[in-house]
């Protein structure tokens, strides 16, 4: 394991919040199923996060979900108040994260008003692991500390 000292860690320890940093082979093939198959976790553990964009005023909007779950789409509509919505695209999401797809952080790098929305499916587990913006890192966290981080709204996006 690299000592690898992230700008997600920094924000967690500048925020006082609990974290545990992992590490799973970079040679995983992409996908949170698989990182929770590497990390021996639950695909209900591992969140995607995935960056929308309202169609009209291009503001861009995180959501997260467990790796094995899918938003739908007139849940997520109705959360964001628009029903012209589509994913953001590769090169979008990298303008306004600073991320590649693939290990998104769901924290640290939003503006204030940055909306981020996660499932209310997610609340329930013990610990989650989300990505940290490099391949091969993984932050174990609690929910209620993810929400800390995140700024995040409990919302339906799956049910």
């Amino acid at each position: 394991m690299q000592n690898l000292y992230l700008p997600v860690y920094k924000y967690l320890d500048e925020k006082n919040i609990e974290y545990k940093k992992v590490s799973f082979p970079v040679i995983t093939d992409k996908g949170a199923s698989n990182v929770a198959k590497a990390l021996k976790l639950s695909e209900e553990q591992i969140v995607k996060t995935l960056i929308f964009e309202v169609v009209l005023t291009k503001e861009k909007i995180l959501i997260m979900v467990a790796s094995n779950k899918f938003a739908i789409s007139k849940n997520l509509k109705k959360i964001i108040g628009s029903k012209d919505i589509k994913m953001a695209s590769i090169d979008d999401i990298y303008k306004t994260t600073g991320y590649i797809v693939g290990s998104i952080p769901p924290f640290s790098w939003q503006p204030k008003d940055f909306r981020t929305f996660v499932d209310q499916g997610l609340m329930s587990k013990q610990l989650l692991g989300v990505g940290t913006g490099q391949w091969g890192e993984e932050i174990i966290i609690k929910p209620t500390d993810l929400l800390k981080a995140s700024n995040a709204k409990i919302v339906n996006l799956t049910e």
